[in-house]
């Protein structure tokens, strides 16, 4: 049996809500982070795919489809285990299975999720340019449908806690990440 870790903090969130806000800033913090969407762009460089919205989000499907509802939370538990980190952030979890997945391997979990409206998060998705992020409304809706089907719907309704990103510059959205963090960090040393 595996020595459980002490926190594991889980955040979710619709894609261009904040989570990579909230990851830089627990970056920042010294903890130890991970992305599950990229692991997903791992796996796909691992594959030969190219890093598009359509052939990543048939990868994330694909790989439930294969290994089970689980298979992207086993990929970043891969990564983590050869770190001694006691408390990691996986940033990118998208249906209730992962979450228990993770109850596995630490003493306590905790689910933040981030919201932002959809017209927000488009503005955001289409400023950042990332290549597997949509440039289209409609892709951008179709995609949003994907993660929806996923299951991070039930992840975001039963989380712990809940980050508003919506309507406030960036500095301020980083100080109420960091605010959470060191809220988190108490709890998990005290």
């Amino acid at each position: 049996m595996i020595k459980k870790r002490r926190l594991a903090i889980l955040v979710s969130g619709m894609p261009g809500s904040g989570k990579t806000v909230f990851a830089n800033m627990a970056k920042k913090m010294a903890l130890h982070v991970i992305s599950m969407g990229d692991v997903v762009r791992m796996e796909a460089a691992r594959r030969g795919l190219s890093a598009n919205p359509n052939s990543l989000s048939q990868l994330a499907v694909e790989l439930r489809r294969e290994r089970g509802p689980t298979a992207v939370a086993e990929l970043a538990m891969e990564l983590l285990l050869p770190s001694q980190a006691e408390i990691v952030v996986v940033e990118g979890v998208r249906s209730l299975e992962e979450v228990n997945f993770f109850k596995d391997f630490f003493e306590k979990v905790v689910v933040v999720s981030i919201h932002s409206s959809p017209k927000t998060r488009f503005s955001r998705v289409v400023a950042r340019r990332r290549e597997d992020d949509p440039v289209k409304w409609e892709e951008f809706v179709e995609r949003d449908c994907r993660e929806l089907e996923l299951g991070i719907g039930s992840v975001i309704a039963l989380s712990d806690y809940i980050l508003l990103n919506e309507d406030m510059e960036k500095e301020s959205f980083e100080i109420s990440c960091i605010n959470l963090l060191n809220k988190l960090l108490s709890l998990a040393h005290g």
